[in-house]
């Protein structure tokens, strides 16, 4: 899927319908494989600076071990195939748009194995550990409003929540540019322009409009990265409209992180923090949302911009 990296901080997919979605395989009737081209390696990473929140919660969700994918024998679309016993989990979270949700697998284990956004050994559980998990974020989202990823990386889980819930509009805050250019690709590869937008800087960035594009707010921010409780919530909360929601994917330790940083959120206006289970009874383990309501809006500190200095090191006007 080849693009263009001169494409502005916010875009959104062109006009027209792309081709629809393959359907639903089962990996009892798979083919043999089909192999993608190779890595996209012309698109540079942005020069922005600021924490970068595309470390995902899953570190197995980035290239192997080696730091490259390995490409020796090439993606088989094969192992996207929907495991038989998932079957009936994916037709509950994901309805009739199960087809959507394929296909975007099918990108995940090929296109995102090549160009080292998902970990040649996360490919066969991409509907497992990926997919399923969250879509069952979805529970915790009211009918019709605005969702922010942030650190959006593959997609993981704007993507998916813009694929499970038609009637969200979603906006994909990445930093990246090869990340960004393969967001936007699979936003059009899958018909999803008319409500998912494509932002390209950090989650400042998107918060103040620095780039000169946005701001950007939501009613529901979410997040599935490593980073602390506190250092989410200070990036994140700016992002959300007053009432509105941080939903940050977490595991076991989500009440451990709530109990130290629980002050620090209060101080960043947020409320306290709650543990959800989502997906009970539905998928194995259930997904562990750490959720926060931006109850107050807090003035982040100003940042000083660095003043011109003379030859001698000292700083003019003292």
């Amino acid at each position: 899927m080849p693009h263009d990296d001169t494409t502005a901080d916010a875009v959104t997919g062109p006009g027209g319908t792309p081709p629809g979605p393959s359907p639903v395989r089962s990996r009892q009737s798979v083919d043999g494989p089909d192999p993608s081209g190779g890595p996209d390696s012309a698109v540079e990473p942005s020069a922005a600076v600021g924490p970068d929140l595309t470390e995902r919660s899953d570190p197995a969700v980035e290239p192997s071990a080696g730091g490259e994918p390995d490409l020796t024998s090439g993606p088989d679309p094969a192992v996207a195939a929907l495991p038989p016993e998932l079957a009936e989990a994916a037709r509950t979270l994901f309805g009739e748009r199960l087809d959507l949700a394929a296909a975007y697998a099918e990108v995940l284990a090929t296109d995102g194995v090549v160009r080292g956004l998902i970990g040649p050994r996360e490919a066969p559980r991409i509907w497992e550990r990926h997919l399923l998990n969250c879509a069952a974020v979805a529970e915790r989202i009211p009918e019709g409003v605005s969702v922010l990823d942030v650190g959006s990386g593959a997609g993981l889980p704007g993507l998916v929540l813009a694929i499970a819930r038609p009637d969200l509009t979603v906006a994909l805050v990445e930093p990246l540019a090869r990340r960004t250019s393969f967001l936007i690709e699979v936003v059009e590869r899958l018909g999803l322009a008319k409500t998912v937008r494509v932002f390209r800087g950090r989650a400042e960035e998107a918060a103040t409009g620095s780039t000169g594009v946005g701001p950007f707010s939501a009613e529901i921010v979410t997040a599935r990265a490593v980073a602390p409780l506190d250092r989410l919530s200070a990036w994140c909360l700016p992002l959300a409209v007053r009432g509105g929601r941080l939903l940050a994917m977490k595991g076991s330790s989500a009440a451990d992180e709530i109990a130290e940083h629980a002050e620090a959120v209060a101080k960043l206006g947020g409320g306290e923090p709650t543990v959800h289970h989502c997906g009970v009874g539905v998928i194995e383990p259930p997904a562990t949302v750490v959720e926060i309501v931006r109850e107050r809006v807090v003035n982040p500190p100003r940042v000083k911009s660095a003043s011109k200095r003379t030859r001698g090191g000292r700083r003019r006007g003292r």
